[in-house]
């Protein structure tokens, strides 16, 4: 042990390593293995279709094993106690945690990556766990230090190389990197929309058919319904799978909060219209229909379609709207946020995605600080 760490023993009883789960899910057969006597048990008795194999099993091996009783099960989960950890290490040793999911890290460390899983396929990830890692590889190429790398599927930071800034937390696209320095809600580039604002009277006939998820009303014939055939169908798959509430059902058709979301696309995978879309989280307006119908089919099933009039995209100063598919499309990258297409817009369809004005000034001062640390410039 080096004269720094044994001087901080010394003086507080901790050591300037902490206890970290790299694994923050719960998809791992946690129910099944409750009756299981140690994880080693749980682990050998193997896992279903369907399940984390890296994944945490939640018998609490490590919890009886703990002296300083620093580790406690919550929720299915393992909860670190940081104040009574004091670095031991007994908890992270082969035979207590046989998937290997606990390691010692810094105690000043701020950016942490819950997730040990090895699957390959995104999808499949997806499916599996919210807070699995897809191995993107955005972080590694945002950090500007270095300090996190791909191995075995996931993503994991050298805590010798962190600096702690925002980067490898905003560039995130599953959004599961934890960051106690930063808000996660306020600091990120882009955020899920739906491209539909009419979903009322999907949901209501559906649900007087009984049908309860989104993947059962896609399997129906829209058209014999009366009903949009690329719209809402408002059974809320897509709620289920947010982490941060911050997609619910208004008036019968998904609708996402701007403020909550933080652009995880999580929700994108559970619509099985793909009627969810991202976007930069910034000033623009957006057009919520996906409608490939005529123009008298559409007036006929929903009151707020877009009937590509193209009076929006004649009018635009930035040539910032296009039609596609029968249905007008801003780029928000063109887009200047000003009100020409909502104005002459005749169905009043066209929404603004408004962004609060601190929001500016804080990635100002960001890009800003992260000028002062790299003499480069932030990327926000």
């Amino acid at each position: 042990m080096d004269k720094q760490k044994q001087s901080n023993q010394t003086l507080s009883g901790l050591s300037d390593e902490v206890a970290f789960v790299a694994c923050a899910g719960s998809a791992a057969g946690k129910k099944r293995f409750s009756s299981c006597a140690s994880c080693a048990d749980a682990v050998a008795s193997g896992f279903e279709r369907g399940e984390c194999k890296s994944g945490c099993v939640g018998v609490g091996s490590c919890i009886s094993v703990c002296k300083q009783k620093a580790l406690r099960l919550e929720d299915g989960k393992i909860i670190v106690d940081r104040e009574l950890c004091n670095g031991c290490g007994d908890c992270a040793a082969a035979d207590v945690c046989p998937q290997g999911l606990i390691r010692m890290i810094p105690r000043k460390a701020t950016n942490f990556i819950p997730c040990s899983s090895t699957e390959e396929e995104e999808e499949v990830v997806r499916k599996t766990c919210g807070y699995g890692c897809i191995a993107c590889s955005e972080c590694v190429r945002a950090c500007p230090k270095g300090a996190v790398s791909i191995i075995d599927n996931h993503a994991v930071i050298d805590y010798d190389k962190c600096a702690g800034c925002e980067a490898c937390t905003v560039k995130c696209r599953k959004k599961i990197i934890v960051d106690t320095l930063h808000d996660l809600t306020k600091i990120k580039e882009k955020v899920a929309f739906v491209r539909c604002s009419g979903g009322k009277k999907a949901q209501e006939k559906y649900k007087s058919m009984g049908i309860q998820s989104c993947a059962e009303a896609a399997k129906q014939d829209a058209r014999p319904l009366g009903l949009c055939t690329t719209g809402c169908l408002g059974q809320g798959s897509c709620t289920a799978v947010c982490r941060y509430d911050a997609i619910s059902i208004v008036d019968g058709t998904a609708y996402v909060d701007p403020d909550k979301c933080v652009g995880c696309r999580d929700c994108t995978f559970a619509c099985p219209k793909g009627l969810i879309t991202i976007v930069p989280y910034k000033g623009a307006k957006q057009v919520p229909c996906s409608s490939t119908d005529d123009y008298e089919d559409k007036r006929k099933v929903c009151d707020s379609a877009c009937v590509a009039c193209e009076d929006c995209m004649a009018n635009c100063p930035n040539g910032a709207i296009y039609m596609e598919d029968r249905h007008a499309v801003v780029d928000p990258e063109l887009c200047e946020n000003c009100n020409m297409c909502q104005y002459v817009c005749m169905y009043n369809v066209i929404r603004e995605q408004s962004v609060p004005e601190y929001i500016y000034m804080q990635r100002e001062a960001l890009a800003n600080e992260a000028l002062d640390e790299s003499g480069k410039g932030g990327n926000l």
